[in-house]
């Protein structure tokens, strides 16, 4: 086992408020993730890429904005964002929004194959 710790004194607006998963040498996944702490007053990088996206709440209440949506987004819930959707947590509560994310394309697929086929 492997653990790897948060540190929430790094999390902030100079990184979208996250702590990425990789780069993490004993991690070998079809896709990458962060956790996520949003801080009360703050959001996240309005923002949209190739990959495929979820999130999962995991505590706390915020909004979420995406392609001229806005809606409520609370512990338990989980969204899907297909590719060029654009995304935005914001937290207008008094306490801090948790979630984590995870994504993948087709190559991060393609070279966990070509990977995980190494170790054979």
């Amino acid at each position: 086992m492997e653990l790897r710790k948060l540190d929430r004194d790094r999390l902030g607006p100079d990184n979208n408020h996250s702590q990425r998963l990789v780069p993490w040498s004993a991690l070998n996944a079809p896709f990458e993730g962060a956790w996520s702490v949003v801080r009360p007053g703050t959001s996240t990088t309005k923002h949209a890429h190739h990959e495929y996206e979820i999130f999962i709440a995991v505590s706390g209440k915020a909004m979420l904005e995406s392609a001229d949506e806005r809606v409520p987004f609370e512990e338990g819930d989980v969204v899907h964002f297909p590719p060029h959707t654009d995304h935005q947590v914001i937290n207008e509560g008094t306490e801090d929004f948790q979630f984590y994310s995870v994504w993948w394309d087709r190559a991060m697929t393609d070279a966990f194959v070509e990977r995980d086929s190494e170790k054979g």
